[in-house]
């Protein structure tokens, strides 16, 4: 059989081509580079965000870096730690009416977690710090238990009655002296306006700035008053809501049907240590 092959061994090629851009940094100058940029983006959202008084709007603004340079996963506290510091935190803000829920702390599946729930929503925190529910009650949670799960922030000693009020406590209405010192200026305006119009019509005046300026003072003095009225209009319809949903809440035999928990509530004395 004839010999078809050349006499020469073939070029051994390379296991990989050169790369034209590699530089002759190290892997520990590398990883210092992504340290200082790390360090630079926490020192960026320390000073952006106020981290104090941290809410639902500032959470839904910060981006999933600004998030992971913020909260550092290997300090967050979680078990039954964070739930104690998440339900002490969450009745300090319930009695401040930060938050519209009731709290339990329940125990289901051989787990203790943390419920709120209101007659709009709810939420559920899981000792590993995951946050689930629904509603209004789930936004305003969420960076509270973020907050909780902070080895440098101090949660507040909740007051001993932290509960929702009662609903006959709720006032009619808000802002009274407000509205008093507009009513007081709508008077002026009105007492001024008058007086001008009045002066025009009892004297000889040859000039039309008088009842130009009465008329412009009677109609801001109007105004006033109208805006005076539909704040007061305002305000006890949001208290006569506001009693309506304490009412549901009070009067409710059972949890709502939407909140996903067939837990009993923990009594203090019941907690696992």
């Amino acid at each position: 059989m004839e010999d078809t092959s050349t006499g020469s061994e073939p070029e051994a090629k390379p296991d990989r081509m050169p790369d034209e851009h590699a530089t002759d940094e190290s892997p520990a100058d590398a990883r210092d580079g992504g340290h200082d940029d790390l360090d630079e983006l926490r020192a960026r959202v320390d000073a952006e965000y106020d981290f104090d008084d941290f809410g639902p709007a500032d959470m839904a603004r910060m981006s999933p870096e600004e998030w992971d340079a913020a909260f550092d996963p290997d300090s967050w506290i979680t078990g039954d730690r964070l739930l104690d510091r998440a339900e002490a935190e969450l009745k300090s803000r319930i009695a401040t009416r930060d938050v519209f829920g009731v709290l339990e702390r329940v125990r289901e599946d051989g787990e203790e977690r943390i419920l709120v729930y209101s007659d709009e929503g709810y939420a559920i925190v899981r000792p590993t710090g995951e946050v689930a529910g629904q509603g209004t009650v789930l936004r305003d949670i969420e960076p509270i238990v973020a907050l909780a799960a902070m080895e440098s922030y101090d949660v507040p000693e909740p007051p001993d009655d932290w509960s929702l009020p009662h609903p006959d406590t709720i006032p009619e209405g808000s802002g009274e002296f407000g509205n008093l010192m507009i009513q007081v200026i709508a008077v002026v305006q009105v007492v001024a306006g008058a007086a001008l119009i009045g002066a025009t019509l009892l004297t000889d005046l040859d000039t039309i700035v008088a009842p130009t300026m009465g008329i412009l003072f009677l109609l801001v003095g109007l105004f006033l008053f109208v805006v005076v009225a539909n704040a007061r209009l305002s305000d006890r319809f949001r208290s006569e809501e506001y009693r309506n949903r304490l009412r549901a809440l009070r009067e409710a035999k059972e949890r709502p049907d939407f909140v996903p928990v067939e837990g009993d509530a923990v009594a203090d004395g019941e907690r696992e240590e």
